[in-house]
């Protein structure tokens, strides 16, 4: 496994892959690895040729009172990870390799990018989508990774690769849980012991909507309801939003019709989780 910081060389060594006829897989992380990219790269290194992992913590997307100073980076142990799961390259830029100075070029989803957690993370998805995109540039996959818990951020990409002409196939790989049913997440090492109990509540609110949706609830308000009650019984549980929406276009629904995407963003103290069900009826 080679680690590489200079997108200009991991350029080169790719292109030359690509002009052996091999395919190359890509799975963008911010580092902080567990299970869930594990999972990422094991699907890449299935389907792929090549596998690299790009590391880095992408200012862009946090917001001023976010977490960017104390996000975790344990580069040592992530590319240990990656050395076992046999990643053939890992790109692990700095800040001044992806935003040079004077750095005035961003790429915004309109649509898509306001609702959910754009709401409530006014400009985060603007700093994924920018971020993504040089990305694929540097790297020109034939295959990208993401996974099903951020669907929000899964459907922006799917829409900017669409819109941008941009020749890679996503690939959205399901969601790993913990054997309790909490949702991987590298934010999961905030919690205290008592709050990844209290977190919990966010996968049980889920199961109850599949549960009354199997005994024929239809309406999206009502399910709303019983599930936000649900989380309100736990005291260290502060909602930030709950919705029943389209997945495709991310639209809220009134009533389920066949599919719908049910999304949640929960703080558990200070830690602001998400989780997600896709429901087909």
């Amino acid at each position: 496994m080679l680690a590489i910081r200079k997108p200009l060389q991991i350029s080169k060594i790719l292109a030359q892959h690509k002009r052996a006829g091999k395919a190359i897989g890509f799975v963008p992380t911010m580092g902080a690895l567990h299970e869930g990219h594990l999972n990422l790269i094991r699907a890449a290194r299935r389907e792929n040729d090549i596998v690299i992992v790009s590391i880095f913590v992408n200012p862009l997307q946090f917001g001023p009172k976010e977490d960017l100073k104390i996000y975790p980076r344990p580069l040592k142990k992530d590319l240990a990870l990656c050395r076992f799961e046999k990643v053939d390259y890992v790109f692990y830029p700095g800040l001044s390799d992806i935003y040079p100075k004077n750095f005035s070029t961003y790429i915004e989803v309109k649509g898509l990018s306001e609702t959910l957690c754009g709401r409530s993370r006014p400009g985060h998805f603007r700093g994924v989508t920018t971020v993504v995109a040089k990305l694929l540039n540097i790297i020109q996959p034939v295959n990208l990774y993401l996974g099903a818990k951020d669907a929000q951020q899964a459907a922006i990409v799917k829409r900017m690769i669409t819109d941008l002409n941009i020749p890679v196939k996503l690939k959205v790989v399901p969601i790993v849980r913990d054997s309790d049913g909490l949702a991987l997440s590298s934010r999961n090492a905030y919690l205290k012991a008592n709050e990844k109990r209290d977190a919990l509540v966010l996968s049980r609110a889920l199961n109850l909507s599949k549960v009354l949706i199997k005994n024929g609830a239809r309406d999206t308000k009502r399910i709303i309801s019983r599930m936000r009650s649900l989380i309100r019984r736990n005291e260290s549980a502060k909602i930030d939003y709950l919705e029943i929406v389209d997945p495709d276009n991310l639209r809220p629904l009134d009533k389920i019709i066949d599919k719908a995407l049910i999304l949640l963003a929960v703080y558990i103290g200070k830690t602001r989780l998400i989780d997600n069900i896709l429901i087909k009826v």
